[in-house]
């Protein structure tokens, strides 16, 4: 512990003379840092036209709603999504039951259980 905090305290001493003594930009690198930057600014005052203020318009909801969401990819990612649960929905993979069956709705007459719980349908299915 001893040791942590004679660390510390030669850290603090280096970054009190640290502040102690500002160092100073050299003259010749200032100047040549201001000339280079009032050539860069020239060189785009030249090559672009002065632009013009943005004038920001009410937007409707369904453009705000849309900017909100993260715009049309995700929209796209939401309609892939929608359509992926509806087909999973309407033809289920083997390993899970069928939501038609779990309702009550059956092709046939003969009822294989007395209730269709989807813990008694997957405990049939896992034995």
């Amino acid at each position: 512990m001893a040791e942590l905090d004679k660390a510390m305290q030669e850290l603090d001493d280096l970054f009190a003379s640290a502040r102690e003594a500002p160092r100073h930009l050299p003259d010749h690198l200032n100047k040549a840092i201001l000339a280079d930057a009032v050539t860069a600014r020239s060189e785009a005052a030249v090559a672009e036209p002065a632009v013009k203020p943005v004038v920001l318009q009410r937007q409707g909801f369904w453009r705000q709603l849309l900017l909100a969401v993260g715009g049309l990819p995700t929209i796209g990612g939401f309609a892939v999504a929608c359509a992926a649960g509806v087909w999973i929905g309407l033809e289920p993979p083997s390993f899970l039951p069928d939501p038609a069956q779990l309702v009550g709705y059956s092709d046939s007459t003969s009822v294989p259980y007395d209730s269709y719980d989807l813990a008694v349908m997957l405990g049939e299915e896992v034995q």
